[in-house]
């Protein structure tokens, strides 16, 4: 995990989706891979989301892009562990094809997901436009800018790990629109919130994935480590309240168009609170580049705040 004195980089994310192949047990293909560092008890879901994109990707061998996954997190997985994926090979079609992907570790599935792939073909086309009149990210402090003068403590369970984990630590610079959640909710407590994110440095080359699966997979990477910010920032919930957890339950994902130099620049990821009762908030969230609306996410999760306790 880069601490605050160290140079962010953007391997996090391209070393989790280093994939070694393995003999199946289960189904048709299988994958060994290991989660990455984070101040947390368990490992980041990000990770067996991406993880899983990249092993259901490389099952596909006659040049289909992945347009939707469905996913569910079952149980919590090791930080810094071997988790093993096992692709079933659902369907092969001229158009489209399906695999099912299982996350299993100690011997038990803590992760399983459905992902569609299509050929593509001539059609109309139409996009959301991004959201407008925001400030650009060059106005926007970093996260490290953000912390750099805050004390882990002071009524926070900030520590110095998650305060470097949150400045550098995660692959990608991002920047909040209206201002963080880290220590406290920063403007005010609507729905809705953005964030201009993009890798701290060139992604590296990932053995097994083109650069388009590449991209795709860390998109996916990238959109779990917010969605559940704007379902926080209504209820009023930094990250670093006392007696807070959450948890993803589940999460889909659907590629409208290619990320081809989506990461060339800065990306925007416009999100929405859908709802939250009952001990679990649902988030949504759009992927834009300048001139196109990539993909859409709709993760819930379970969201305790710890009050009464």
């Amino acid at each position: 995990m880069t601490g605050l004195d160290e140079q962010p980089t953007s391997r996090t994310v391209t070393d989790a989706l280093a994939l070694t192949p393995t003999e199946p047990e289960v189904f048709d293909l299988a994958f060994t891979a290991v989660t990455q560092p984070c101040p947390w008890p368990k490992a980041y879901g990000g990770d067996m989301v991406a993880q899983a994109t990249a092993a259901a990707a490389r099952s596909v061998t006659d040049g289909k892009t992945m347009h939707s996954m469905h996913s569910y997190f079952m149980r919590p997985v090791d930080i810094g562990a071997e988790i093993r994926y096992e692709v079933e090979l659902l369907r092969d079609g001229r158009g489209y094809s399906t695999r099912q992907v299982r996350g299993i570790q100690n011997g038990k599935v803590a992760y399983v997901c459905l992902a569609g792939f299509a050929a593509g073909e001539a059609g109309g086309t139409h996009a959301v436009r991004p959201p407008t009149d925001l400030p650009s990210p060059d106005e926007l402090p970093s996260s490290a800018a953000y912390l750099a003068g805050e004390e882990p403590g002071n009524g926070t369970t900030m520590t110095e790990e998650s305060r470097a984990y949150w400045s550098g630590g995660r692959s990608f610079d991002m920047r909040h629109v209206p201002g963080p959640v880290y220590l406290r909710v920063e403007g005010e407590q609507v729905p809705h919130q953005a964030i201009w994110l993009r890798p701290f440095d060139a992604l590296r080359p990932v053995e097994g994935l083109t650069d388009a699966q590449r991209d795709l997979a860390a998109l996916a990477y990238a959109c779990d480590y917010t969605i559940l910010e704007p379902v926080l920032r209504t209820l009023g919930l930094p990250w670093a309240r006392p007696g807070l957890v959450t948890a993803s339950l589940d999460h889909a994902m659907w590629f409208h168009r290619p990320p081809t130099g989506a990461f060339d620049g800065w990306l925007l990821y416009a999100q929405e609170a859908v709802a939250a009762d009952d001990g679990r908030g649902t988030g949504l969230g759009r992927f834009f580049t300048a001139t196109d609306h990539l993909a859409t996410v709709v993760q819930e999760g379970m969201i305790r705040s710890g009050q009464g306790t």
